[in-house]
């Protein structure tokens, strides 16, 4: 057969290498296709169809590229003239290799742009960042999908817009892969992200501080952990506030409109605070030391300093680990738990606190336990409510699935969220009436600094409504003792930080 090419072109070892850019090329194509038209996502096909086989199809063309240099290398050999291959366009071969490199490069640099950009989109899908390391992101990946942002992609508060940001990610995520691939990976993952973006170049692209200035009602429905589950209602005003007529007020005060609030944490995950400072619009600055945390000189220079943004409270906005009680109130609110079953709400919540070693583990105790448990001390009601039973059994499954992940050692134990108070310090960590000025100014922990409680019907009460706000009733008499003990202290066991 005529050959087309110079002789350099035919050797083994660009043969070899044209022979792998073909294949692999035929299959981007191939899985490309098969991706498009199948309408189902897998986050494997993308990372073959766009980084792996791409890669792989170069190598092909560069191993041809050194069978073509060393073919021509050993043809010149012993001619001491020509360095350089000589380009005959009068040469029917070396034309119509020319014309065929030429097509081949343009069509590889059209493909290669093309190749490249659906490698970007692919990096920065949310197939990606969740399934990619399944085994390490599936907590984080299964809370996202039950949370609010569940519809905004993970770039877009990891990374945000602009070329800067978007580097820095690709450099951190390098040694991710090297964590993952080597097993290098805390468990659990570690938070907070002390080099994430500042919330001003993203969440502040869609919420905006200085237009929230209404309240915002919050229906609250609880049970106690008794025989027959007593409901403990009330309803609140949470007092957002942000910037109304050009003056700040609510909770959005701390957002940097006429005053700037700093702090310095003297722990990784910031929930010791022994120090912080304000700034009013006047430049008039206050100073608060913490009586409870002891604190010297040197560990507020070493802590970390931050002046306030939406991260400090709203520190789980997408990735919310939440407590065994509150999964239990509220699935009985919503009837997803029948809250006729006798002890349903202490029980639920004792089943989900119990250590397992596997989800599978989790789910097969939670079952086995809680039928032992009523065909044994409510007898009756095992036979008689049987079907609510298996439903509660049902539900508190798919709450242990979603909240808790002991292959990742991942629970709501090990993310405190500071969005309230009733199971992690949250607004306790300054609000504690213990941060006090040189002039003796305190940072109140009153409860109508943050919301106004409107309606409250306490365990076997009358419901009493005020709109200008009643004083919290606790739901079991413990006397003023929440008054001056927070809350977690109680209701949780958490970790020491």
């Amino acid at each position: 057969m005529r050959k087309k090419l110079p002789e350099t072109f035919y050797n083994a070892t660009s043969m070899t290498g044209m022979t792998i850019a073909l294949v692999a090329l035929v299959m981007i194509v191939f899985l490309f296709v098969l991706t498009a038209f199948s309408g189902s996502s897998n986050p494997y096909m993308g990372l073959i169809t766009f980084i792996g086989l791409p890669a792989i199809l170069l190598f092909g063309l560069l191993v041809a590229i050194i069978g073509v240099r060393r073919a021509a290398k050993r043809a010149r050999q012993g001619d001491s003239g020509n360095k350089l291959p000589v380009v005959d366009l009068n040469n029917n071969r070396t034309r119509y290799a020319f014309t065929t490199i030429l097509i081949g490069g343009f069509m590889l640099m059209a493909m290669s742009g093309f190749g490249t950009y659906q490698a970007y989109q692919y990096t920065e899908s949310v197939d990606f960042c969740g399934k990619v390391c399944h085994n390490v992101m599936k907590p984080e990946y299964t809370a996202y999908q039950n949370s609010p942002h569940a519809r905004v992609p993970c770039v877009q508060c990891h990374i945000g817009n602009g070329a800067d940001w978007w580097v820095k990610s690709k450099v951190s995520g390098s040694y991710q892969v090297y964590s993952v691939l080597f097993k290098k990976y805390h468990r659990p993952i570690e938070t907070p992200i002390h080099n994430l973006r500042p919330a001003k170049e993203t969440c502040e692209q869609c919420h905006w501080p200085k237009q929230f200035y209404a309240q915002k009602l919050e229906d609250r429905q609880y049970y106690l952990s008794d025989d027959v589950n007593t409901p403990f209602q009330l309803s609140m005003l949470m007092k957002i506030g942000g910037s109304i007529q050009g003056k700040s007020a609510g909770i959005h005060a701390h957002m940097y409109l006429d005053n700037t609030v700093e702090y310095t944490s003297i722990d990784r995950q910031r929930q010791l605070i022994p120090y912080v400072k304000m700034t009013d619009k006047n430049g008039v600055v206050t100073e608060y030391r913490s009586t409870d945390i002891k604190a010297t000189d040197q560990d507020l220079r070493n802590g970390e300093h931050r002046v306030v943004d939406c991260i400090d409270c709203h520190n789980r906005p997408s990735h919310q680990y939440n407590h065994p009680e509150s999964s239990v109130n509220l699935a009985m609110s919503q009837g997803l738990i029948d809250p006729h079953i006798p002890e349903i709400k202490a029980q639920g919540v004792t089943e989900l606190e119990k250590p397992f070693k596997t989800e599978d583990e989790a789910r097969a105790s939670i079952k086995a336990d809680i039928e032992k448990f009523y065909k044994t001390a409510h007898p009756a009601q095992a036979a008689s409510m049987a079907t609510q039973i298996q439903a509660a059994i049902s539900q508190l499954q798919l709450v242990y699935s979603t909240n808790f992940f002991p292959e990742m050692n991942v629970s709501w134990k090990e993310y405190p969220n500071n969005l309230d108070h009733l199971h992690s310090l949250g607004c306790f960590r300054c609000h504690d009436d213990k941060h006090v000025s040189a002039d003796g100014k305190v940072i109140s922990k009153d409860c109508q600094t943050c919301h106004t409680i409107l309606s409250i019907q306490p365990p076997n009460g009358k419901r009493q409504t005020n709109i200008d706000g009643l004083p919290f009733q606790h739901p079991v008499d413990i006397g003023d003792e929440w008054k001056t003990t927070p809350c977690r202290d109680c209701h949780s066991q958490q970790k020491e930080q």
